[in-house]
C-alpha cells in the first residue's frame, strides 16, 4: 500500500509533485471537488480499484488534504479540508491549459465546470 512521505526537496515544485503527481490523487480530488464524498462514489466514478482508493484516500487524509467523517466505522464521508480548496484554481488553470494544448485540431475537450466550488454532479 502506498504510503505519504512528506517530501524534504528544497523546490516548492518538487514537494507539491510528491502529493499531486499521482494520477489518482488528481482524479480524487477533482472528483471530491465535484461533490463525491463517498468511497463507493470515488470508485464508480473513477473506475478505481478498491486498493488503490484505500491508499490515496489514506494519503490524502495523511497530508491534510481530506479528514474521514466519522474516523472510525463505514459510511464515511471523505471532506475537503480548506488546504485542498485552496488548490481549486490550479485545477481550474491546469483544466484550462489541457483544453488550449492537448487536443488535436479536430477535437473538442469534454466540458468540465468552470468553477469546482459551484458544480455538483
Amino acid at each position: 500500500m502506498k504510503t505519504y512521505r512528506p517530501s524534504r526537496a528544497p523546490c516548492p515544485i518538487g514537494r507539491a509533485a510528491r502529493l499531486l503527481g499521482d494520477r489518482w490523487v488528481l482524479l480524487i480530488l477533482r472528483d471530491a471537488f465535484l461533490g463525491a464524498e463517498r468511497f463507493e462514489e470515488f470508485v464508480d466514478r473513477l473506475g478505481i480499484n478498491r486498493a488503490a482508493l484505500t491508499s490515496r484516500l489514506a494519503i490524502l487524509q495523511e497530508a491534510g488534504l481530506m479528514v474521514r467523517e466519522p474516523p472510525e466505522g463505514k459510511r464515511a464521508r471523505y471532506i475537503l479540508t480548506d488546504k485542498a480548496r485552496a488548490l481549486v484554481p490550479l485545477y481550474e488553470q491546469l483544466g484550462d491549459w489541457s483544453a488550449r494544448h492537448l487536443y488535436a485540431e479536430d477535437e473538442r475537450p469534454g466540458l468540465w465546470p468552470r468553477a469546482f466550488g459551484e458544480a455538483r454532479p
